[in-house]
């Protein structure tokens, strides 16, 4: 089985440590090891004592206990610890679908969402998110694109690249469609957690849905995409037996260093969360001024969650205009050829604290180009 290369992951490979300044990134601020010990009194000595030897295979009892403490109806045994959300992503393909299968994916999205399945042999559509409707999903378009052979629904709410959160009419019709036709419903809920407005929050799938697979970690939610922590939540014993035994082919077990550390910001997860959004919070009213402004060359719609947005350019092509802006001035944005959507969009990330420094170089850098176009 052989992907297609993962075109935003090559791209960051080339530039992503060379940039000067990041404007797409998708995870928030993140913190040293020290900082995040400093959560705790006596946490340093505990890493200390943390033996190096193989961890269990699932994760660890008291890093699944504390995972399972961010749902209602899961248990320490209901979740498979993996290194990153990659990893869990590629082992769900590989051990609930096969050749001659066909699944439904909310698109534009993660390429491995999509890219995984089609390299197995199962035909992919997609559910396209609707940009004149502020990037939302219809779920009535669900009925036209099912088919006998439809095993799964894959999803991402919080949304990558677009920022959208359904409203949970929305969310409850999604459940009711996989539950009818009796679909795994995988969901991508990495940035659950990270809801500008805490009210807007939705029920992780696997709460209400026995066929749902929820997908968790702590690279975007937590801000801790160092530790490499992944995980799945699921109460089908079926999901756990298959993807537990595919585990054995792929990283076994996990960090023994990471899942100390992980266990750590699962128990002080509200508090990353609003150190988190209130990054997020600032960025947003620093944007919608600066796209005020800009009008005539973005569009913009809000996102209600995450720390990315997808904007559409008015004037250039996303891949010439990223390109000409990393040469001139050192800042990265990612275009949405790289995620299969044509050549109209960025991906712009606000999650981080010197968002306002980059979006200054940006604005200086349109204002010249506007002059330069002038004259």
């Amino acid at each position: 089985m052989q992907p297609n290369p993962f075109k935003l992951e090559r791209y960051f490979a080339q530039h992503e440590f060379t940039a000067r300044h990041l404007l797409c990134s998708s995870d928030p601020e993140s913190m040293s090891i020290g900082e995040l010990l400093a959560l705790e009194p006596d946490a340093m000595d505990g890493l200390r004592e943390t033996w190096l030897g193989y961890t269990e295979y699932p994760g660890a009892p008291a890093l699944r206990r504390e995972i399972a403490s961010l749902y209602k109806r899961i248990g320490e045994n209901e979740i498979i610890v993996h290194t990153g959300a990659q990893e869990a992503i590629y082992s769900f393909m590989n051990t609930m679908l096969t050749a001659g299968d066909h699944v439904i994916v909310h698109m534009p999205g993660y390429q491995s969402h999509y890219s995984v399945a089609e390299a197995l042999g199962v035909s992919v559509s997609p559910w396209k998110a609707r940009e004149e409707a502020g990037w939302a999903l219809d779920p009535d378009e669900l009925e036209t694109l099912v088919t006998p052979a439809t095993r799964a629904l894959v999803i991402c709410a919080p949304h990558n690249p677009t920022g959208y959160l359904p409203s949970r009419e929305v969310f409850d019709a999604i459940v009711a469609f996989a539950r009818k036709h009796g679909l795994w419903l995988f969901s991508d809920e990495v940035y659950r957690g990270l809801e500008h407005d805490p009210a807007d929050r939705l029920p992780a799938a696997c709460d209400v849905y026995e066929r749902a697979i929820s997908l968790g970690a702590l690279s975007k939610t937590h801000g801790l995409a160092g530790l490499r922590l992944g995980w799945i939540a699921t109460k089908s014993a079926q999901v756990l037996a298959r993807m537990s035994t595919f585990k054995d082919y792929l990283t076994i077990s996990n960090s023994a260093p990471s899942e100390y550390l992980s266990a750590i910001a699962l128990r002080h997860t509200d508090a990353l969360i609003e150190r988190n959004v209130s990054i997020v919070r600032a960025n947003l009213r620093l944007l919608d001024d600066f796209f005020a402004r800009h009008a005539d060359r973005f569009a913009w719609h809000r996102p209600r969650a995450g720390t990315i947005g997808f904007v559409r350019l008015k004037r250039a092509g996303a891949e010439r205009f990223s390109a000409e802006l990393l040469e001139r001035t050192g800042v990265l944005l990612l275009p949405s050829t790289l995620i299969d959507h044509g050549d109209a969009h960025v991906r712009l990330g606000f999650g981080r604290r010197n968002m306002p420094d980059v979006l200054a170089i940006l604005d200086t850098y349109l204002d010249a180009t506007d002059t330069s176009t002038a004259s």
